[in-house]
């Protein structure tokens, strides 16, 4: 019983203080980005329980495979709702829909791409992790009940090695995998990439599966964290056709990565003049956007 006291005071308590924030934001704006962070945190909290629910429910009807598509489209909503934030799908094709399996790939820029996840995840697919995320407690529970593809990474030096076992699972299951190429967020003002690891690309050209790149527009206008910036807004995201790697083998994937990530590059720049209304800055071109691969550059940051 005093648990639940304890519970009840921190969920009144929290909710308080996030109304409060909102309320002095009318009069400092700056007090908007701690009501959208303390909004963002309750978000999450809320999504995740949905998660556990929804992993252990539909493993039991036989329908794990879209639990973590519930899970996202769950953030979506509540973070719509609580923060007023969210992110406009562009798939004209039903690319998402209609494309399986695939390896989903997007540009990464803050955490704030949890909610992207929200918005673009599609059904019949999975985020990426290490194998000995499965002795962790409820992460690994979690991950294990919602069909999570693991990479084994015990060999650290060979990307096309620790790929082998989840290549398999793609072809078996039919399930898609959904990553990050930049392997860490940009935090970038600007619509910029940091080069591309390439640890998705083997990964489609061993299974043989479609690339499907995501492009989401730099949204710095709506959470600059450097200038404590935390707004309301739609941000657009859009799916780009799927590119084939069958016939493909190991030694294509240097030009594959290049030649995706110039597409996304351009795309970026595009749709992120469109959201703002005005010419974007153009990143200086770089020598080789591709990054060394490793079993350690596999990781995806969220």
């Amino acid at each position: 019983m005093a648990v639940l006291d304890y519970l009840t005071n921190f969920v009144v308590g929290y909710t308080a203080l996030t109304i409060a924030f909102f309320m002095l934001s009318l009069v400092v704006p700056k007090a908007g980005f701690v009501a959208r962070v303390l909004a963002s945190y309750i978000s999450l909290v809320i999504a995740a329980l949905f998660g556990v629910v929804a992993s252990i429910f539909l493993r039991l009807v036989g329908s794990y495979q879209i639990a973590q598509w519930a899970t996202a489209r769950c953030f979506k909503l509540v973070m719509a709702l609580t923060t007023g934030v969210t992110f406009e799908m562009l798939d004209p094709k039903d690319t998402l829909g209609k494309t399986r399996p695939a390896v989903f790939i997007a540009n990464h820029q803050s955490e704030l791409d949890v909610l992207m996840l929200g918005a673009s995840f599609p059904k019949y697919c999975s985020m990426t992790a290490k194998s000995s995320l499965k002795k962790t407690p409820f992460l690994g529970w979690f991950m294990i009940l919602s069909g999570a593809i693991f990479i084994n990474r015990s060999n650290s030096k060979d990307a096309r090695q620790a790929m082998s076992g989840a290549s398999e699972e793609i072809r078996s299951k039919r399930q898609s995998v959904y990553m990050f190429p930049e392997g860490t967020r940009s935090y970038s003002k600007e619509p910029e990439l940091l080069p591309f690891k390439k640890g998705a690309f083997h990964l489609a050209v061993q299974a043989q599966v479609p690339i499907v790149p995501i492009v989401c527009a730099n949204y710095s206008h709506v959470l600059w964290v450097k200038s404590l910036v935390f707004n309301s807004g739609k941000i657009p995201v859009k799916v780009l056709d799927p590119i084939s790697t069958k016939g493909l083998t190991a030694a294509d994937v240097d030009d594959l990565t290049r030649s995706t990530r110039e597409l996304m590059l351009k795309e970026l720049i595009s749709l992120t003049e469109e959201a703002r209304g005005k010419t974007a800055p153009v990143p200086v071109k770089q020598s080789n956007g591709v990054a060394r691969a490793s079993g350690n550059d596999l990781k995806i940051a969220a």
